[in-house]
């Protein structure tokens, strides 16, 4: 089991150390990789920084538990049946303790979907009211796309929506730890959370924070509310451990550089190339070649270029 210091010291020497070219990490699992404690009791499965293919799953996001004493919590439902029950038994070789509630980070599909797993063994799923809506309104849709790339191993899977849902802020208190999910505001995706453990100083961020992948920039991702959610709230919880969305456990340095540093200078470039009387067909490719080392920038860049031009033509 690596320990935390070499998943941070690997992390912050090199980045592409997840490498999006590594198909599956764990091939006597459905999971990408093999669950790893970040510190004592708090242990994620760390997602491949590629986008989900058969080989991976669609484990290409971090799903993580906290080993409370009294429980288990897991954070983020899993991508497919299949998949949120390997996790599961991962977690039963970890401990005899009973998984007592999911919090979904948001609605996308590798967040919700495992949900069908977790439903049939009666655990009760927490999200954000806006993240509900989401899997509500596009769950078939989602569904079906998991179905084509991942084939049989969509065994299984239906449609299981959050048993629970908040606005702000869900507490949960639960053997020798605090978690507070929280909604820190407009970020990647309608109803993103992050977890907050505020005594250990760790924060399971979801996809507020990114660092070995590049950032993707959908057509509802405000990226000046971002930037403002996270100068406003991700910023002061000055954790000390970051779990985020996608890669491996880091710090906030590092997710600052690779997701409020990127939200700026793409912001930045597009600004110049706007006041220059330039046209959308020539700003998907502003120069984005600080990030080019990143996992999916083949992938991204141009896309993030397109959408921030659209956001930013009327600001």
């Amino acid at each position: 089991m690596r320990t935390l210091a070499l998943l941070l010291a690997a992390s912050i020497a090199a980045p592409s150390w997840a490498d999006e070219d590594i198909a599956d990490q764990y091939p006597g699992s459905m999971l990408y990789s093999k669950p790893v404690e970040v510190i004592p009791n708090v242990w994620s499965a760390i997602g491949a920084t590629a986008p989900p293919t058969y080989e991976n799953a669609g484990h290409n996001n971090n799903l993580s538990f906290v080993v409370t004493g009294d429980g288990v919590v897991v954070i983020n439902g899993g991508a497919a049946h299949g998949l949120a029950k390997a996790l599961h038994d991962e977690i039963k070789v970890i401990t005899d303790q009973p998984v007592k509630v999911v919090v979904n980070e948001n609605g996308q599909g590798h967040a919700m979907l495992g949900n069908s797993y977790w439903s049939e063994q009666g655990v009760p799923i927490v999200a954000h009211t806006d993240a509900a809506h989401e899997f509500e309104e596009y769950g078939a849709q989602i569904l079906q796309g998991m179905q084509r790339y991942n084939q049989d191993k969509a065994e299984g899977t239906f449609l299981a929506e959050p048993t629970e849902t908040f606005d702000e802020e869900y507490i949960i208190e639960m053997g020798d730890y605090r978690l507070e999910v929280r909604y820190l505001g407009p970020a990647h995706s309608p109803g993103d959370v992050s977890v907050w453990l505020p005594e250990q100083s760790l924060v399971i961020a979801g996809d507020m924070a990114f660092h070995e992948r590049m950032l993707p920039i959908f057509g509802d991702t405000m990226t000046a509310d971002w930037l403002e959610t996270w100068d406003a709230e991700f910023e002061p919880l000055n954790a000390t451990y970051v779990i985020p969305g996608h890669g491996h456990p880091t710090n906030m340095d590092q997710v600052r550089r690779y997701t409020k540093d990127y939200l700026v200078y793409l912001r930045a470039q597009i600004r110049e190339h706007i006041d220059n009387g330039g046209e959308l067909a020539d700003a998907y490719y502003v120069d984005q070649t600080p990030y080019k080392h990143l996992d999916t920038y083949d992938e991204l860049a141009t896309k993030n270029a397109g959408r921030v031009y659209e956001q930013m033509e009327f600001e």
